[in-house]
């Protein structure tokens, strides 16, 4: 028998009155998941008559808590996805015509975490306005970012390259590691406790897998060589997949992502950027649309230098993209989660005090 406990559930996340046992998705292949529930490792397929005729059923993805009805001589039965506490989401552009109008569907990467951890190179991939992307759309996961910076051991300025993540990363954690070297590895114990959840997230070639490896002190996940002139490869992790840890914490490991389309991210976008909308409300006038108003603050602090350009178009991108994803979107939308949730400064405040 396998304690579920072990991989994060919590009992009272079975509604009242529900029948089946709960389980973990482990990984997802297309229509099959891999489980982990008290009997074991197993597989299981959707319940077509509950998920496709319950519109408010969320389909399941890797992190997902879900009831099942457990079957020992094959597959068994996904019958309901339980409420989720967080999840990493991103648009789907290659969603279905609905007439001659393309939707924008919400592709959920993963589920049930407690820490992101937004992972770039110091070797080639060091991709600042990526990492802004990286870093608003985990803010609206519900989760805690952490910034890695892996591959420490091959950076030949890295006291430059992290001012340069600073002027980005104001108010989240960030840690430079090489998981070769063990370099800056113990600093992340404070996330890796059991029961806890990490998701990585990162392109291809950032280090996910041989991080996945060094902690878990042994190679549980496939590495791959990358083209020593730009750094990139092949996807190491084919699928998304969640691995326990022997010290009891949880990892998800996700597919390199170099393109993120955005999704609901307005909420928090001021999370990320905060020291971009803090010119916007000191404007001469309320109306003003920063581009060749009198009294403009943001045009103001870009000339003065306070405030880069590159920064501002980045977050007027970021922006314009989620709100084109927003008006795309054919269908209403089940919210997963009714309440607001609490802001990153009050999640960060209640990790620190776990660590006192």
């Amino acid at each position: 028998m396998i304690s579920l406990t072990n991989y994060g559930f919590v009992p009272d996340m079975i509604p009242l009155n529900s029948i089946g046992i709960p389980a973990r998705i482990v990984a997802v292949h297309k229509e099959r998941y891999a489980l982990i529930c008290e009997q074991g490792e197993t597989y299981g397929r959707l319940k077509s008559s509950a998920y496709y005729a319950d519109t408010s059923l969320d389909f399941p993805t890797t992190g997902d808590f879900v009831l099942i009805n457990y079957n020992p001589d094959g597959d068994s039965q996904i019958i309901k996805t339980l409420h989720r506490k967080t999840k990493f989401s991103r648009n789907d552009f290659s969603g279905h015509s609905v007439g001659y109008v393309k939707t924008v569907r919400e592709q959920v990467v993963a589920a049930n975490f407690d820490y992101v951890f937004i992972m770039q190179s110091l070797n080639h991939d060091l991709n600042v306005r990526r990492l802004e992307r990286y870093l608003t759309l985990a803010c609206q996961s519900g989760a805690i970012p952490v910034v890695v910076l892996t591959k420490a051991d091959l950076a030949e300025d890295s006291e430059k390259l992290l001012k340069t993540i600073e002027k980005v990363t104001a108010g989240f954690e960030v840690h430079s590691i090489s998981a070769k070297t063990g370099y800056g590895l113990e600093t992340l114990s404070n996330y890796l406790q059991p029961g806890k959840t990490i998701v990585l997230l990162g392109s291809s070639g950032v280090g996910k897998s041989s991080l996945v490896n060094a902690l878990a002190g042994n190679e549980v996940m496939v590495v791959r060589e990358i083209r020593e002139e730009d750094s990139r490869g092949r996807h190491t992790t084919t699928h998304r997949q969640l691995l326990l840890l022997p010290n009891g914490s949880i990892v998800i490991d996700t597919p390199g992502m170099r393109e993120l389309g955005m999704w609901e991210v307005s909420e928090r976008l001021g999370e990320v950027f905060a020291d971009v909308e803090k010119y916007i409300g000191n404007c001469k006038f309320s109306d003003c649309r920063h581009e060749a108003e009198p009294g403009c603050a943001v045009k103001a602090a870009i000339e003065s230098g306070e405030l880069s350009l590159e920064r501002w178009e980045s977050y007027l991108k970021i922006k314009q993209e989620a709100k084109f994803a927003a008006d795309k979107r054919a269908f209403p939308r089940v919210k997963d989660a009714p309440n607001k949730k609490p802001s990153i400064k009050n999640r960060q405040k209640k990790h620190k005090e776990r660590k006192l």
